[in-house]
């Protein structure tokens, strides 16, 4: 397998990137990795945070730690005290590349060179390394708690294997609005610099307002989330130069029914796709055609991977069969910085789901989502799709809180489009839509979903405003 410099000087000649300069990308990346093999050949490879804010910066610095067999943690540069503090505490980094600040950090400062930056470097005596080239991707569940996922470059490419495989492509020419300190960005990165395509960034701020570079869309693939995708369909120039793209790869959270019919009904070529940090991006995938001629599941099993369904006993189950959801792959992470799983190739997740007649593979919502209310199973996915489709909120998350009768009562927390939508209204159009059982008790209007830059909800927060709300109802 090649290396991460073997595919850098392959590169070298090549104006791979477009809207940034390629060879100020080579140039950086060559740089730093001899600073850091010099820096290395003194003692263990160093522990580096990376939160370069301009793209190509952390891109270049990506690969420079990734050929000196770094360990890296990829990072968000707009996280706040509380978030960084966290992290540092975990980490313990020798090196800071991108945002900083003294009193916060006690951390090198950005621009210091790694010379300046070794000698006030605090090495961390509480957790081992787990391997010396590992690359840490931040990842946080329903209570926004900042974990890193371990992987490695074998298991990024191992992804991006399965990736060519399935649409049969040599080359991946990758438009990327997403950040590239996600795995949504960085694989999108990583195919187009492993298999020597182009790759186009772009804040999606300056696209939603209609500033898009001069490429041919039908040769690039392009990674929406969904609250994306809905804005983009607001604007028509927008959504007629989308409608161009070979495929667009929809991920991140649930979309609802609406939307995927609005974006059918305007030709784009989506694919929702099904995967997670865990297991560097996709490991499903509907393909465009498919969900054209109106399929809806997450489609065919990556060839890299496989998923099994499986019941509370742990025996697999046959197709049709609601289980959970069970992945092997070899693009899997190793488990959680510090800690590395025995098993590395098998990963029970959370989600329910199953595996149609055709192999399909259909998500039904999360395990621990799931609301009992008066002996009914609810997965809230279904109740947040049919309070899309209403037209009527921007926004809508659907919990369950503790209730002496219902033992859980199903409770809406949404933003409405308009100042004078009532929770009525909407409970009116939802009567022939679902079961009175599934139609939520209490609605508590709100100005903001406490969502992440990837559109997943913080559910401990909703906890609490669902909490002080019920408690203080407005009258």
């Amino acid at each position: 397998m090649q290396r991460p410099l073997d595919y850098l000087n392959n590169l070298a000649q090549d104006d791979w990137l477009i809207g940034y300069n390629s060879r100020q990308f080579h140039q950086i990346a060559q740089e730093l990795y001899l600073e850091l093999t010099q820096l290395s050949a003194y003692g263990t490879p160093p522990k580096i945070i990376l939160a370069e804010r301009e793209p190509v910066r952390f891109l270049a610095s990506f690969i420079a730690a990734c050929a000196a067999n770094c360990l890296v943690f990829l990072c968000n540069p707009s996280w706040g005290t509380q978030e960084w503090q966290q992290v540092l505490d975990l980490v313990q980094p020798d090196i800071i590349w991108g945002v900083g600040n003294r009193d916060i950090y006690q951390c090198p400062m950005p621009n210091t060179s790694l010379r300046e930056a070794a000698p006030t470097a605090k090495l961390s005596t509480s957790a081992p390394c787990p391997m010396p080239h590992s690359i840490m991707i931040p990842t946080g569940g329903s209570s926004g708690q900042i974990k890193f996922a371990i992987h490695t470059w074998e298991t990024l490419a191992a992804s991006v294997q399965g990736f060519t495989e399935y649409f049969q492509l040599k080359r991946v020419n990758s438009f990327c609005l997403l950040p590239v300190y996600h795995v949504s960005g960085l694989m999108q990165f990583m195919r187009s610099f492993t298999t020597g395509g182009k790759l186009a960034i772009l804040p999606f701020k300056a696209v939603e307002a209609g500033q898009i570079l001069n490429i041919k869309q039908s040769e690039f693939f392009i990674s929406l989330v969904p609250t994306q995708l809905q804005r983009l369909l607001e604007n028509p120039e927008v959504t007629e130069w989308l409608s161009q793209f070979n495929t667009v790869l929809l991920g991140g959270a649930p979309a609802w029914n609406e939307l995927l019919e609005k974006a059918r009904f305007h030709r784009i070529r989506l694919a929702p796709t099904y995967g997670m940090t865990e297991t560097a991006s996709q490991i499903a995938t509907l393909k465009p055609d498919d969900f054209l001629s109106g399929k809806m599941s997450s489609g065919q099993i990556l060839p890299h991977a496989k998923v099994t369904i499986h019941n509370q006993q742990g025996e697999i189950l046959n197709s049709n069969q609601i289980g959970n959801i069970t992945i092997h792959a070899q693009s899997l992470a190793l488990g959680y910085y510090p800690i590395t799983r025995e098993n590395d190739d098998i990963f029970q997740i959370d989600d329910l789901g199953f595996l149609d007649d055709k192999n399909n593979l259909n998500i039904v919502g999360r395990n621990s989502e799931k609301i009992i209310t008066g002996g009914e199973n609810i997965y809230p996915a279904e109740i947040e799709s049919a309070i899309q489709a209403t037209q009527m909120v921007a926004d809508i998350c659907v919990i369950g809180i503790p209730d002496k009768y219902w033992g859980q009562a199903l409770t809406a927390i949404y933003i409405p489009k308009q100042s004078d939508t009532s929770a009525l209204k909407i409970q009116t159009l939802l009567k022939d839509k679902l079961s009175k059982f599934k139609i939520p008790k209490y609605w508590i209007p709100q100005q903001n979903l406490p969502r992440n830059s990837q559109g997943k909800i913080n559910r401990q927060q909703l906890q609490q405003i669902a909490t002080e709300f019920l408690q203080n109802p407005i009258t």
